[in-house]
């Protein structure tokens, strides 16, 4: 199978869970997270990963974050901000919402949302200063509340620049409870 069906079989993979985790009994018994800390995350990952699938000549790089999610919500939300920096010298920073959804205690699919500022330095060219970024991670939740999860994300300008290439990273993080730094 090839790069591009596994990655839009596991978007639609987590769509179908998101769909039933909010339409089940299930959902309302899973687990609800109310013992959850703020997190400092770390992220590797594959800048630019399905153009570097189809296309020998994709500005492709490694891609690392870091990011703090706030433990406090909003309602359903959690705001985070963070930073993420490719090795071709590109940079985007900026802040947003997410939801954790628990299935049980262990495993948190997390949908996010965020609008940030984007330098390209000698990699790609997203053609605009402003840039969203969009996430749904798959993470699994240790007893100690740090978190293992892969995360698909896009980043693009939504069509407010002169042309909208976008990129998609696919992302190892890592999450670790504030607390345990101190």
């Amino acid at each position: 199978m090839s790069f591009r069906r596994r990655f839009f079989a596991a978007v639609a993979f987590f769509a179908t869970a998101l769909s039933i985790s909010f339409t089940t009994e299930f959902a309302s018994k899973a687990y609800a997270g109310e013992d959850d800390s703020a997190l400092i995350s770390f992220g590797v990952g594959y800048f630019d990963a399905l153009r570097a699938v189809k296309d020998d000549d994709a500005d492709d790089a490694a891609d690392f974050r870091l990011e703090y999610r706030h433990d406090e919500k909003l309602w359903i939300f959690k705001p985070w901000a963070g930073v993420e920096v490719t090795s071709e010298g590109g940079i985007w920073g900026g802040a947003g919402i997410l939801v954790d959804i628990y299935f049980g205690k262990n495993v948190v699919l997390t949908p996010n949302f965020g609008v940030g500022a984007f330098e390209e330095g000698s990699g790609l060219d997203l053609d605009s200063v402003i840039e969203f970024r969009s996430q749904i991670e798959l993470a699994y939740r240790f007893e100690d509340r740090s978190r293992l999860g892969f995360a698909i994300s896009h980043i693009s300008n939504a069509g407010i620049g002169d042309e909208n290439p976008g990129t998609e990273i696919a992302t190892i993080y890592y999450h670790l409870p504030l607390e345990k730094l101190f």
